[in-house]
């Protein structure tokens, strides 16, 4: 008998019990092997959503305008009417046909006509996948008469066609017709997106993440790169005072109180209270404004002090006022405050929390870490989410990958290590898993540090939390960047990424993070296309600076797409007048051949499966391994 490699040896049996004799290890490799030859699946990328709900579900149900462009490749023959109507009745079916039943236009006709339409549809698009995965992306409840009505065919015999013209009249005498045309709507999303990318920020600024989330979490296919606004959330529900605070202060500043309150159970009465009692409001700001942005401050400084390997010393302002004249000395320059009202600040301990303050943030940091729904959505998004991903050839990170003034990778000293690249990567998402699983005051301070670190990848910069609430004068506003973002207009300096990373230099970076300025001729495209960032604005604080309303990517097995979106009116006239985004489209890269399975990062497991179940079958019939249930045909 030929020996083989132990561990091999180990894992050919380890396999056999998945495909007990030769017959099933060849049936898998034939099965495999054609799955190499269908297209990629689309990938959809989404950066920076910010709690828009509404304009983020839209972009969702279009699939960024991939819905519609099937629906013009495929029926022709429609008037412009008509494939709005079926557009919209694809993005939201029940309301849709809501709307529809008060006017008194769903009838028989109707349902069969669109039923048909449907299917069609659904079956052009289900042509790319095995059937298989087609019957998965069904659902339990419909799956065999969908299955049959998707594999109907025109040039089908009499019989066979009388046997499918008879589902589609079952369907409607049954009065089903509503239940099937949902279910064919979710089958053609899900089968015009194979797996969805969200490249950071789901959180702050606009009023529900929470809805967000909630979808995501049952989104058939996809992962997320975490924004600094997702792991300050992220922090605040492992127990991070600082990134509880932090994120307290932008729902008051951005007015969503029904997020803390209502969604996830954070009760601010107290601190409100605490407020009012011992702040004026003024022109400037409300007294619960003030009096989280001086907690705030407080907390930074004192994680700061015990931080010292962060080296963020240049953030401490607490004792650097001078609270008789109302200024603060920056860099040896006095600058004027915009209120001198410090009643809770001990001069001689400014960073020390009162006795009052000390019990707001501790109900604070004990409401969200008992907040079920905040738990819920923290570990899908952990479960979900890592500081980078590549997938296909591309590297997803929201921020950037710091880098020095040259171009070279920044070195960055990590728990008595130095780190960079990759490496330092590695080391951040190492450190956010940790104060999820530990809880350690280390790693829960390093949370706040990826929230707003010049050296974080999700950040990149200085956040100038306190020069912008405290200080008039507004040049101090400039938050200085990591050279990644001007380093990287080079060709060169992006293909030295990818290399990092372990990809081929033809690949692309993708980010967010950043907001391009369309308006004053920014461009998303970077470095001969090796670098696309897609945040153009999603949320509306930002529409006025973008310009637009949002960039998203599409990777398809013919072509690399960006579209840049004008604003979402409202679900009211999408629904009313068949409303869309509107999208200019660009052409990032074509294939000159379509891009198949095999090409994917699925492909080589794959590959690599069919080897190993070569090898598997190679022992069976050498008898290296014992075959169970064989049957009496040897080949």
């Amino acid at each position: 008998m030929i020996s083989l490699d132990p561990l091999k040896q180990e894992y050919l049996e380890l396999l056999s019990k998945n495909y007990k004799n030769r017959y099933a290890a060849f049936t898998e490799i034939i099965n495999l092997s054609a799955i190499l030859n269908l297209p990629k699946g689309t990938e959809h990328f989404i950066s920076d959503i910010h709690g828009e709900y509404e304009a983020f579900c839209h972009i969702l149900n279009n699939c960024s305008g991939v819905i519609r462009d099937k629906v013009d490749y495929y029926f022709t023959q429609f008037t412009e009417e008509q494939k709005g109507n079926l557009c919209t009745l694809i993005y939201y079916p029940n309301e849709k046909m809501d709307i529809l039943y008060k006017e008194g236009a769903l009838d028989e006709a109707w349902f069969r006509e669109n039923l048909l339409h449907l299917i069609e549809l659904a079956r052009y698009l289900s042509s790319k996948y095995t059937r298989s995965k087609v019957r998965r992306a069904i659902g339990h409840e419909f799956n065999y008469i969908l299955d049959e009505l998707l594999h109907s065919k025109e040039a089908e015999d009499n019989q066979r066609s009388r046997y499918h013209a008879s589902i589609i009249n079952s369907i409607i005498e049954t009065r089903s017709s509503h239940h099937f045309i949902t279910s064919l709507c979710s089958l053609i999303k899900r089968l015009a997106v194979d797996h969805l990318h969200i490249v950071g920020d789901i959180f702050d600024r606009g009023p529900h993440p929470d809805y967000i989330l909630d979808l995501l979490m049952n989104y058939h296919s996809l992962d997320i790169q975490w924004g600094n606004h997702d792991i300050l959330w992220m922090g605040a529900a492992c127990g991070s005072d600082v990134c509880v605070a932090t994120a307290v202060r932008n729902c008051i500043f951005y007015k969503c109180y029904s997020l803390l309150e209502k969604t996830y159970g954070v009760s601010i009465r107290p601190l409100i209270a605490f407020a009012e009692k011992n702040y004026t409001s003024d022109e400037t700001y409300t007294a619960v404004q003030k009096a989280i942005s001086i907690i705030i401050f407080k907390l930074q400084g004192l994680l700061i002090k015990r931080n010292k390997n962060l080296k963020m010393e240049s953030r401490l302002f607490l004792d650097k006022i001078n609270y008789d004249k109302g200024t603060v000395n920056i860099d040896g320059v006095d600058y004027e405050l915009k209120f001198n009202e410090f009643p809770t600040i001990d001069r001689n301990d400014p960073y020390k929390l009162s006795e009052e303050e000390n019990i707001i943030v501790k109900d604070l940091v004990d409401d969200f870490i008992h907040s079920k729904r905040l738990q819920e959505h923290t570990d899908f998004l952990y479960s979900h989410g890592s500081i980078y991903k590549t997938f296909n050839g591309n590297l997803l990170c929201h921020g950037c990958i710091p880098l020095q003034e040259d171009g070279s990778f920044q070195t960055i000293h990590c728990q008595g290590r130095y780190l960079k690249g990759k490496a330092y990567l590695d080391y951040c998402d190492l450190m956010a898993r940790k104060a999820r699983s530990t809880h350690s005051q280390e790693s829960l301070d390093y949370m706040w540090f990826l929230w707003c670190g010049l050296r974080s990848p999700l950040s990149g910069r200085v956040i100038k939390t306190f020069e912008r609430t405290m200080l008039i004068d507004k040049e101090t506003y400039h938050e200085p960047r990591d050279p990644y973002y001007t380093q990287t207009f080079k060709e060169e300096v992006c293909k030295k990424i990818l290399f990092e990373f372990g990809l081929d230099t033809k690949g692309h970076i993708i980010n967010g993070h950043t907001p391009i300025k369309v308006k004053d001729g920014e461009k998303p495209v970077r470095a001969n296309g090796r670098l696309v960032v897609i945040d153009g604005g999603f949320c509306k604080a930002y529409h006025k600076t973008t310009g637009i309303a949002g960039y998203t990517l599409i990777f398809s097995s013919h072509a690399l797409i960006l579209k840049a979106h004008k604003p979402f009116d409202s679900l009211e006239q999408a629904l009313e007048g068949n409303s869309d985004i509107k999208s200019e489209i660009s052409l990032l890269e074509g294939f000159e051949q379509r891009m198949m399975i095999e090409k994917t990062d699925d492909g080589i497991k794959i590959l690599r499966n069919i080897e190993m179940l070569k090898e598997l079958l190679k022992a069976y019939r050498e008898g290296r391994i014992q075959e169970k249930t064989v049957n009496t045909y040897i080949i």
